[in-house]
């Protein structure tokens, strides 16, 4: 090979290898996620946040490689999410996770273009948050808790447990939480069904917690049904405790209630919620608009089961529920 087309050859292996070194030096592109939580990550809500991380993981999201993670907590005050969701918006994250319906609201209220993914939420279209389950519109998508025939089922495991119950049945829930009342008017739509009356016991924050207590000891009713909420959950443990001082059957939302002496739970996996929220983000980071992802509805429900509560009341729970049960907590 003479000298010049030496030349030739290498300078055109200089000029097509150029590119393939500058493309091959170029930074992954960060991922900016924000996060954003009405409580405080010791009520509970911290593993739902390790789960999301999980799941994003999984999806090849790599915190301090390609995702940052933007976590900005409520501390149990409401009226903080304004700021954080704003603060969210001027770091100019790409998209919003935000837990639960009032988050979803302070966000919305903060942008209407940074794409916004719910974990949970109980009534989005109800609460105007979407247009619909199967066209959202606008800029928030993601999951909702609620199925049609939901409360309906949980009352109807609770009537299969207790049969004798017969008259009035309490619920004890926060009406200041968003999409709360959805959730409480299933319960009452739904018991007149099995023979029962529903007492709305309210609770808007920690204070009225033994205010509501001394409600359901005055009114005497049959049983308890718990609709969670951040507030509640980070009550879990006086609520199940008072349940078994007065020896009053309840049933609750999620297993969470069940895990620290709750005697049974109906619902979707809530930490599951978190996981699935991931694969939202992800489409949406790859360029999927929320406006045209549905939202989805829970499809499967696990039921949550505890042996030492029930042997504290004195029951036992029936074949048809233990064959059905998901976890025994013994």
């Amino acid at each position: 090979m003479n000298r010049r087309r030496r030349f030739v050859l290498a300078l055109m292996a200089g000029v097509f290898s150029a590119p393939l070194a500058s493309f091959a030096q170029q930074p992954a592109r960060i991922a900016r996620v924000g996060f954003l939580h009405p409580a405080s990550p010791q009520s509970g809500w911290e593993m739902r946040l390790q789960v999301f991380r999980d799941g994003l993981r999984e999806l090849g999201y790599v915190e301090g490689k390609n995702l940052q993670l933007e976590v900005r907590w409520g501390e149990g005050k409401l009226e903080r999410l304004p700021t954080l969701a704003a603060e969210l918006v001027q770091l100019k994250v790409d998209v919003i996770v935000a837990a639960s319906s009032p988050s979803v609201v302070a966000a919305s209220q903060a942008t209407r273009t940074i794409p916004i993914v719910m974990p949970l939420s109980s009534d989005p279209v109800g609460d105007g948050l979407v247009a619909s389950l199967a066209r959202p519109g606008g800029n928030i998508t993601g999951l909702s808790v609620m199925s049609p025939e939901l409360g309906e089922k949980r009352i109807q495991l609770l009537k299969e447990m207790f049969p004798k119950v017969s008259h009035a049945m309490a619920v004890l829930w926060n009406p200041d939480y968003v999409g709360m009342r959805a959730r409480f008017e299933q319960a009452r739509v739904a018991a007149p069904a099995v023979g029962l009356t529903v007492r709305s016991v309210e609770v808007r924050d920690t204070r009225d917690l033994d205010a509501a207590f001394a409600t359901i000891i005055h009114e005497h009713p049959e049983a308890l049904l718990l609709l969670v909420d951040p507030l509640t959950l980070s009550q879990r443990s006086r609520i199940v405790e008072f349940a078994a001082e007065q020896r009053l059957p309840a049933i609750y939302e999620t297993r969470d209630f069940v895990d620290v002496g709750g005697l049974i739970s109906y619902g979707p996996n809530g930490l599951e919620l978190f996981r699935r929220a991931a694969t939202y983000v992800d489409k949406i980071l790859k360029g999927a608009k929320p406006a045209d992802l549905p939202i989805e509805q829970p499809t499967k429900f696990e039921v949550v089961i505890n042996m030492k509560a029930a042997k504290a009341l004195g029951i036992k729970f029936p074949d048809s529920i233990l064959l059905r049960a998901d976890a025994v907590i013994e």
